[in-house]
């Protein structure tokens, strides 16, 4: 039985989801405009990219990010995403998904219970990824602090919703 197999597609589709939402909780807590968000993007990509090198490829890490290296699964994790963020501002969106990252890791604790961890410490990875990926407050790149207090504290909404 892999990994997929252990959830309905709709809870698959969720789970994939999360990672992407980890950043997106992050980066809307402290909106640093476009520069920032490409930086912070990256940062989301530098945490599927250690994951698609995790010498076990059926960890749950490697199949999320080989999930979004297929086009299929990467539209399907973007059209859904757009549909849960349509309409809420910044803040409240960063709210709504750390929420939904505590939906979906009891989602995994009760379908899946031995993939907690991996589940747990991937999202974390992401976020603190992309929170430490662009400075804030300053003015191109000079200035400012790494992690805002807003980031902060959406960095220990999210350790707290994951236990």
């Amino acid at each position: 039985m892999t990994i997929k197999d252990k959830f309905t597609d709709q809870e698959w589709e969720e789970l994939v989801q999360a990672p992407m939402l980890a950043g997106m909780a992050v980066t809307a807590a402290d909106p640093g405009g476009l520069w920032a968000a490409i930086k912070e993007g990256s940062g989301m990509a530098r945490t599927f990219a250690e994951a698609k090198s995790n010498p076990d490829p059926d960890s749950l890490p490697s199949v999320i990010s080989a999930t979004l290296e297929n086009a299929e699964g990467r539209r399907i994790t973007q059209q859904n995403l757009l549909e849960l963020v349509k309409g809420r501002k910044p803040a409240e969106l960063s709210t709504f998904a750390v929420q939904r990252l505590g939906e979906i890791d009891a989602l995994v604790a009760s379908k899946a219970p031995e993939l907690s961890g991996s589940y747990r410490e991937f999202v974390r990875t992401t976020a603190q990824n992309v929170a430490e990926a662009a400075k804030e407050g300053g003015f191109l790149g000079i200035g400012g602090e790494q992690v805002s207090d807003a980031e902060k504290k959406t960095l220990a909404d999210i350790d707290r919703v994951l236990g």
